[in-house]
């Protein structure tokens, strides 16, 4: 049986969640989804969570004060998904506690090579033959 790495993918809007969660499921990731930052700090306290997506505008608290709940609770990169694109915004996620930053719109494949490089594949432990 294949251990998966897990995402928790936070983000309000209903069709991106459903796009991140397609990219990566592809990729090889369990995906956890969750609507709000109250719910995403609820859920970061899980040690099998090995990569968090963050949406910085959800509607009940900034993205920001999630990602740095979240940096308190949980070791797994964070990569944040988000609109802002100004360069105020990425020095802010970054000080938040943000591995990565993307910004909407943004490829698949963006969104899949950042993934894997943030969290990469576990080794497999079968002998080579």
């Amino acid at each position: 049986m294949e251990n998966k790495r897990v995402c928790l993918v936070v983000e309000d809007d209903k069709d991106i969640r459903g796009l991140i969660t397609v990219i990566l499921s592809r990729a090889g990731f369990e995906v956890q989804v969750v609507s709000t930052g109250a719910e995403a700090i609820a859920a970061a306290g899980d040690p099998a969570i090995a990569l968090v997506t963050l949406d910085v505008g959800l509607p009940d608290m900034d993205g920001h004060v999630v990602a740095r709940a979240i940096r308190e609770l949980s070791k797994a990169p964070l990569l944040f998904l988000t609109a802002r694109s100004e360069n105020d915004d990425l020095l802010a996620g970054m000080a938040s506690g943000a591995a990565a930053y993307l910004t909407k719109p943004f490829r698949p494949t963006e969104l899949r090579d950042l993934a894997l490089q943030l969290s990469p594949a576990p080794v497999s432990q079968a002998p080579h033959i």
